[in-house]
């Protein structure tokens, strides 16, 4: 196992070519064995990103690695039970919640590029308020592991338990990415695990509320997101 003192000194190079023998090495472990090689590679320097859809990741985490950070995104458009979801999880979690926030609060952003800029331009919306809030606030760790899965939609079908984001020239961990929607209710039901309260209202992906709506039957899990907008991602993961 890497050391993480070692790990520290590895170069972007380095750190993709371990990223690259973790995935295919741990493709058939457990979520919590590569969540345990993600703890014991780096320590401190390793996180959990939660979009507080569920708390699944950040419980599968905080069995391994108590006290593990989680890292939430406060968009300032986020439903009610979203910020609920993650207040819940910091009260009963052993984990660390650290909130960050885009630089600007919505009302500044409205006042330099107009109102409702999520409706004209989603993609710079994402960017200022989710993007560039999460690649400043990773800056200190290492590796990152998000709740990632195959099954979600055609854009997240390849998904590496272990990969390498090239754009933040960090280790990308999704411990859960075979899992299917089966795995997930399982897990919850199993252990239980709090989950947005918006996924039992039709929600099957929960994001920022005005680019949010319920799914309808036979969608997919990301059909609820910027619909009609040509958009299916936010940007975080590619």
């Amino acid at each position: 196992m890497t050391d993480t003192l070692k790990t520290d000194d590895l170069t972007s190079q380095e750190l993709r070519e371990l990223a690259g023998r973790a995935g295919r090495e741990l493709e058939d472990a457990t979520a919590p064995e590569i969540l345990r090689w993600a703890a014991d590679t780096f320590g401190k320097r390793f996180c959990v990103t939660s979009s507080m859809e569920d708390a699944v990741v950040s419980h599968l985490a905080s069995r391994v690695f108590p006290g593990v950070d989680v890292v939430f995104l406060d968009t300032g458009y986020h439903f009610d039970e979203t910020i609920g979801t993650r207040d819940a999880v910091e009260a009963v979690m052993d984990v660390h919640v650290i909130t960050l926030t885009p630089r600007q609060s919505v009302a500044e952003q409205d006042a330099e590029y107009g109102p409702r800029l999520h409706d004209r331009d989603p993609d710079l919306c994402c960017r200022l308020r989710k993007v560039r809030p999460l690649e400043e606030g990773l800056t200190s760790y290492l590796a990152w592991a998000t709740g990632l899965r195959r099954d979600e939609s055609p854009t997240r079908a390849n998904t590496p338990v272990v990969g390498w984001d090239e754009k933040r020239q960090k280790v990308k961990i999704s411990p859960i990415a075979r899992w299917t929607q089966d795995d997930v209710d399982a897990y919850v039901a199993e252990h239980g695990v709090l989950t947005n309260p918006l996924l039992m209202d039709g929600y099957a992906s929960v994001g920022c509320e005005p680019c949010t709506r319920r799914v309808l039957e036979g969608e997919d899990a990301r059909a609820g997101r910027w619909a009609g907008r040509g958009k299916t991602e936010c940007g975080l993961h590619g």
